[in-house]
């Protein structure tokens, strides 16, 4: 006796009907990018009917592409970088005529899980994932597959993030910004390294250090192992680590942060420990967040179109999907000195 409505689920007429969930869901459910033979659909459908299964409207709307809403993803709302980034996908969700809704994951792989799982069942036409992937996290691997089974209903997923993925990926060129930097800070006279960075198991710092090395590395320079200081990837981080970096190597000439928040930190910290930045000690920093260009002095830093960022991921996840596989698009960075790293020598 066959079992009627909601009671039967999509795995059931997936196994009955001898296919996989993805290829029931895009049968019974339809999909804009992903089709089905018409002799599988067939099948599918009269076992769904058969087994008496309701497909969810709201899988289909999301499939043909009706919804109207868009979810973003981002670490931290507070932190300029994402909220910046979440500003990029409103301006293009609306020129699209699409609502979006904002969760913030507060750096956590578990908390992105939790929430991409709430968010499948809300059905968004598409989920833009931002912040930078974390090697080894154990919770990764189930977060991809979250991603995967809401990809083959019909949604889209978007990365700003790093590549490769499987999923189409707005990547910011993080390694490429962090060398040219480095490389105009030996220019500018800088001789003694310092690095204040975020957790190194984030990709996009460990990018960052690994493209500010091999910027000095170009001028035969070095940073000594214990000159890189992991903290907070925050303002307070940025402090704690600047006085933990100068209580190990004083004479300290110039100092990369891995991100403009936590060179304010530095900033700080600095003249609380009775020296002037931009005139005793260099600070440089990456991203360019408004803030910067108002604080004493004005950061050099690595120019990061992050608004822009976010629009070309809805742009992305709008358009229909590649054909050769997932879509990388690499965004270019720019570096501007500005008073906080003055010519030296």
């Amino acid at each position: 006796m066959s079992r009627h409505g909601n009671h039967v689920t999509l795995g059931e007429v997936a196994q009955a009907a001898g296919v996989s969930i993805a290829t029931a869901s895009r049968a019974i459910n339809g999909s804009a990018g992903r089709r089905v033979n018409e002799e599988i659909k067939k099948r599918v459908q009269e076992t769904a009917d058969r087994l008496g299964y309701s497909p969810n409207l709201s899988a289909q709307a999301v499939a043909r592409g009706a919804s109207s809403t868009i979810a973003v993803v981002v670490s931290d709302i507070a932190d300029p970088y994402f909220s910046a980034i979440a500003a990029g996908v409103m301006r293009g969700a609306e020129e699209a005529n699409l609502i979006v809704t904002i969760a913030a994951a507060e750096r956590s792989v578990t908390s992105e899980l939790e929430i991409v799982r709430t968010l499948r069942g809300q059905r968004p036409r598409a989920i833009i994932l931002t912040g930078s992937r974390r090697l080894d996290d154990p919770q990764q691997a189930a977060l991809e597959e979250q991603l995967i089974a809401y990809d083959a209903s019909g949604g889209r997923v978007v990365l700003v993030a790093q590549a490769p993925s499987p999923f189409d990926v707005v990547e910011l060129r993080n390694r490429d910004g962090a060398q040219e930097l480095a490389r105009q800070l030996v220019r500018q006279g800088g001789r003694a390294f310092g690095i204040v960075t975020g957790p190194l198991d984030l990709l996009t710092n460990r990018d960052r250090v690994d493209g500010f090395r091999a910027g000095l590395a170009e001028s035969d320079l070095a940073v000594h192992e214990d000159a890189i200081v992991p903290a907070a990837f925050t303002r307070d981080g940025g402090y704690e680590a600047l006085r933990t970096l100068l209580s190990r190597f004083p004479d300290t000439d110039t100092i990369f942060a891995t991100s403009d928040l936590m060179a304010t930190g530095v900033l700080t910290a600095l003249r609380d420990l009775g020296k002037e930045p931009g005139r005793d000690v260099s600070v440089a920093g990456f991203d360019d967040i408004a803030l910067v260009r108002d604080v004493t002095p004005p950061l050099t830093t690595v120019v990061a179109p992050l608004s822009d960022m976010g629009y070309r991921a809805v742009r992305l996840a709008l358009a229909e999907r590649g054909k050769d596989g997932p879509v990388v698009l690499p965004v270019n960075t720019a570096v501007v000195i500005r008073e906080s790293t003055p010519q030296r020598g």
